[in-house]
């Protein structure tokens, strides 16, 4: 075993010793009570089964057979969550045949970032997971349930469908997922069209014409972006039946998939092989997580998302967690925007099960693990599925090497000997950067900073002509606090515009960018944020700022009596009323009062 990890997930276990225990305590003194029909009264069970089949009702009531709970995150605005419109009679089927049950315990809901990038509502999507959350402990309060069924794939869903899970350790969970699209216009070919926009080069109908044949179908989009960064993450988790990652939504393999969820669950419920995910989702899982996330140049929203999975489990990490293991854990993959294949590419490379197994091989992954397997450990996630001809699903191992050593290499032959995320930090607070799609000639910039306090300010100023030099731009009052820490992907075009002219770029934010920031150097994430006095707020125009990946430099250089001596600059009371008024922001108030900064997890239940 690589000694890093070793030491990573010891001193994270020694750091959550206390809290882990009480978490597993929970988990114990839940695991001991009678199941839910035989606990509860006869009124709340005949409230529970009122609606089910009177064969339902028997084999729950009577026979005493496994009920499994549905939480699903269905709607037909999300094309990556339509396919799920058909889930429910298909789980009930398996279970049938199962000699169990299953009912849809609750929704829960689920936004598109792509749908609300650059507008107000996309200032709810980072607050849109612990609602996911909550939404999921409302689903399985019911309290009836032996296991759980968690349908869900974009950005803040899985997330919140696992953090609202881990409140319900005691229960074993499986994800389902429904896969990717199919591939349309290529991620780099989209990308061309929006700086050509940004430039006013093309018009409005010649963007929406790529953007529509990019994303044009069922399933998610496919980019490896926080979405397809999730499915990765819960195959190294061992919360997915193994490879069911990246097959598309009408592959014939799909539904076998989905019924092997079925089976795969209710191989672990408390009659069988228990195995209650608060006990699945250890130090050693959540480490695992992490080494995929770098593994695969995944999205920068998990040093954030995953921080919060693991504080609902009893586990406390951070960013000089993640820094540490990327400095070890080699880049195996090369994925939009890393590169420039498609996830399809990717699975057709060998996909998660080949990293899986090459990070195994290398020792940089805990292999003596818990899974949703049934007595397996995380190996049984290092084959390929396929359909066998009864309709079942059968694995088989993957070829010695990649099927394209432009997607996908061995950890004998990597990418890079190091991850695709790094830690920055200076006199300007803590940040991370993604530099795994970045130049190296780009990954350390130092020139003069422009500060703006919305995207819309600096987007007018590349409009005026007014960046047409090295620059740092500086878009702060963009965290948790100050608006709920929106993406920033408008940004992007402009930046990439400018580096493209040769000019020597950055972007330095207390707001978001996730796995698509693409090749402009970014330091993101910045902590504390501006609004709550972080050292954004003593920027000016012209100070100069060094941002460096190399030595992992966040610096603003002037001299340290100047830089004491400035006032904090305060976010305007326009800026606060637009903040929190219009398209349900008001709702959203007290997330943003109570919320912790981005490396605590940008958690709002604490």
């Amino acid at each position: 075993m690589n000694k890093t990890l070793l030491e990573v997930t010891a001193r994270i276990r020694a750091r959550s010793a206390a809290s882990r225990e009480r978490y597993l305590d929970l988990i114990d003194r839940m695991s001991r009570r009678q199941r839910g029909v035989q606990r509860m009264g006869c009124a709340n069970v005949a409230h529970a089964v009122a609606a089910l089949p009177e064969n339902d009702k028997l084999r729950i009531v009577a026979e005493k057979a496994p009920h499994l709970g549905i939480v699903t995150a269905y709607n037909d605005m999300l094309s990556a969550h339509q396919p799920y419109e058909g889930y429910p009679a298909l789980i009930r089927d398996e279970v049938h045949r199962q000699g169990a049950t299953a009912q849809v315990a609750g929704g829960v809901p689920a936004m598109c970032d792509g749908v609300t990038q650059g507008t107000p509502g996309m200032e709810l999507s980072l607050f849109s997971r612990d609602t996911i959350a909550m939404g999921t402990a409302v689903a399985l309060s019911h309290d009836v349930f032996d296991g759980a069924l968690l349908l869900g794939i974009c950005d803040k869903i899985v997330p919140g469908l696992l953090i609202g899970a881990l409140h319900f350790g005691h229960l074993p969970c499986v994800f389902v997922p429904a896969g990717p699209m199919s591939s349309g216009l290529s991620n780099n070919d989209k990308a061309k069209v929006r700086e050509l926009y940004a430039q006013g080069k093309v018009g409005r109908d010649e963007l929406l014409k790529a953007e529509s044949a990019a994303y044009h179908g069922a399933g998610t989009c496919t980019f490896y972006g926080t979405a397809n960064s999730n499915q990765m993450l819960l195959e190294a988790m061992g919360l997915h039946v193994p490879g069911a990652a990246f097959v598309h939504p009408h592959d014939g393999l799909r539904e076998a998939l989905t019924r092997e969820a079925v089976r795969q669950l209710l191989g672990i419920i408390p009659q069988r092989d228990y195995t209650p995910i608060g006990r699945l989702v250890d130090e050693r899982c959540i480490v695992n997580a992490m080494v995929a996330l770098l593994a695969t140049g995944g999205s920068t929203n998990h040093l954030i998302h995953w921080v919060a999975v693991a504080r609902s489990a009893g586990i406390l990490i951070d960013w000089s967690d993640f820094s540490d293991l990327s400095a070890v854990v080699p880049l195996l993959a090369r994925v939009y925007p890393n590169g420039s294949a498609d996830v399809n590419q990717f699975q057709a490379a060998g996909g998660p099960g080949f990293v899986i197994r090459e990070l195994l091989g290398a020792g940089a992954l805990h292999g003596d693990v818990l899974t949703s397997v049934s007595g397996q450990s995380l190996s049984a996630y290092a084959r390929l599925p396929e359909r066998a001809e009864d309709g079942s699903v059968r694995w088989c191992d993957l070829p010695a090497g990649s099927a394209d050593e432009t997607v996908v290499r061995t950890a004998a032959a990597p990418f890079s000997p190091t991850g695709g995320l790094k830690l920055l930090a200076g006199n300007l607070g803590r940040a991370v950067i993604k530099v795994s799609a970045v130049p190296e000639d780009r990954h350390t910039v130092e020139a003069p900073a422009r500060i703006f306090d919305s995207q819309e300010a600096m987007q007018a100023a590349f409009k005026a002509g007014e960046l047409e030099r090295d620059v740092v731009v500086v878009v702060r009052f963009q965290g948790p606090q100050a608006n709920g820490m929106p993406e920033l992907h408008k940004l992007t075009p402009p930046l990439a515009v400018l580096q493209g002219k040769g000019f020597k770029v950055a972007l330095v934010t207390d707001g978001r960018m996730s796995g698509a920031s693409g090749k402009v150097p970014a330091a993101i994430h910045v902590s504390p944020e501006a609004l709550s006095g972080g050292p954004l707020a003593r920027l000016r125009d012209g100070d100069r700022v060094r941002v460096c990946a190399n030595s992992g430099e966040l610096t603003a250089l002037v001299d340290d009596a100047t830089w004491v001596a400035r006032d904090i600059a305060q976010i305007t009371p326009e800026a606060v009323r637009d903040n929190g008024e219009g398209l349900g922001r008001e709702l959203f108030a007290g997330m943003r009062r109570n919320v912790s900064s981005a490396e605590e997890g940008a958690v709002t239940w604490l």
